[in-house]
């Protein structure tokens, strides 16, 4: 993983290069709504766009499980700035924290693939898999973000057991991700 301090909403900064030993996982999402305010124009339209507390939530409530399953650090990261992301974390009672990179330096250093509507521009749905620190899996695409949790869940537990990584939509990444 790359050199890059984060600003988290448990009020840490996380440098994802000295991420703690075993499996982090580390859920790149686009963007999360605030209510009674509207989405930019437009975002609607791109495919993978919406879904993103549907996401959080999902893996809010699949935590456990992913902690049972082998995952030391669960992080959600998207490029809103650490009020936004507090402010999520917060009304939604996350139970791991939310990492700010409004300037995409981790995007920047993994090649992360972008989306940009009306101006702004956030990540598309990614998740990483670190071992030790180092990138071992891509979740990329993401076709449901409500039940991603769960599919990672899954991974994890076949990783654990020696298994494969399952369905296939997801590949390897030998040198980072890849859009």
């Amino acid at each position: 993983m790359p050199i890059a301090r984060l600003r988290a909403t448990d009020g840490s900064v996380v440098d994802l290069s000295d991420l703690p030993m075993g499996r982090t996982v580390v859920f790149v999402y686009p963007r999360t709504a605030r209510p009674g305010r509207p989405m930019p124009p437009g975002w609607d339209e791109v495919v993978g766009a919406r879904g993103c507390t549907a996401e959080l939530c999902g893996i809010r409530d699949f935590s456990t499980r992913l902690r049972d399953s082998g995952a030391a650090g669960i992080y959600g990261l998207s490029a809103q700035d650490a009020a936004y992301q507090s402010e999520a974390a917060a009304r939604l009672d996350l139970d791991y924290p939310l990492l700010a990179d409004p300037t995409r330096q981790v995007g920047r250093a993994l090649g992360l693939p972008t989306l940009t509507v009306s101006g702004t521009t956030a990540y598309r749905r990614l998740t990483l898999v670190a071992q030790d620190g180092v990138i071992e899996y891509v979740f990329h695409p993401v076709p449901a973000p409500e039940s991603h949790a769960e599919e990672v869940a899954r991974w994890l537990t076949a990783r654990r057991r020696g298994g494969r990584s399952g369905r296939g939509r997801s590949r390897p990444a030998p040198d980072g991700p890849t859009a």
